[in-house]
């Protein structure tokens, strides 16, 4: 079995809205609407694009950059469906949830063969601009792992949250005593303190819900 993710510019409405933003946002699709999740100090005009194309219906602020949305209409009813056709042209899969960032979509695809995953690739380059983030083999899918299971010890991070996570972990933010500050990690990153400490909450959070069971 292997997994690939690729970052896909396709002009996607809610890819769209993330453009020139440090914005995100998580999918999950019920059909007949979104449920999202958006994080990002610059949300405020993310979700506006959201609700003028799709619709929202629902909102829940979490803190000052991370609200979760309902939307009115589920997005493939606004065009977002075209990764489909070279999915099962292919017998790949779709793993959830779906990520906009950067203008791009960010989607995890599997596939039983990974000349299927090449396959996939190749045809929806050819249409498409598209970026592979990283593409390997998996020897086994234990019920634990981030790819099958919601309750995984193996927390599944954004991109941004695993570069900040893993970078204040390697200047020593978490020896005692602290050999970083949240202001230095966000100059190394080019990101405002609080876009960092948000990043570096959520992903702590993710790690802690993901071990805390078996403690």
């Amino acid at each position: 079995m292997y997994v690939g993710v690729f970052r896909i510019d396709g002009g996607s409405p809610y890819a769209q809205s993330t453009a020139r933003t440090d914005t995100s946002i998580e999918l999950w699709c019920n059909d007949h609407c979104d449920l999202l999740h958006v994080t990002g100090e610059q949300q405020t005009a993310v979700v506006n694009h959201v609700s003028n194309e799709v619709g929202v219906r629902e909102r829940i602020e979490q803190d000052e950059t991370t609200q979760t949305i309902i939307t009115d209409d589920c997005l493939k009813q606004h065009g977002d469906d075209y990764i489909e056709s070279y999915l099962a042209a292919h017998g790949c899969l779709l793993v959830p949830p779906l990520r906009y960032e950067d203008g791009m979509k960010v989607v995890r695809v599997l596939a039983l063969d990974g000349a299927n995953l090449s396959a996939f690739y190749r045809d929806i380059a050819a249409d498409y601009a598209v970026t592979v983030d990283s593409k390997h083999e998996l020897d086994s899918v234990p019920a634990e792992t981030p790819f099958l299971a919601t309750d995984s010890p193996v927390p599944d991070l954004s991109d941004r949250q695993k570069e900040i996570f893993l970078l204040a972990y390697e200047r020593g933010y978490y020896e005692i005593p602290r050999e970083t500050t949240t202001a230095e990690l966000a100059d190394s990153v080019g990101l405002g303190r609080r876009t960092v400490e948000h990043h570096l909450r959520r992903a702590e959070a993710k790690v802690a819900a993901g071990v805390v069971d078996f403690l």
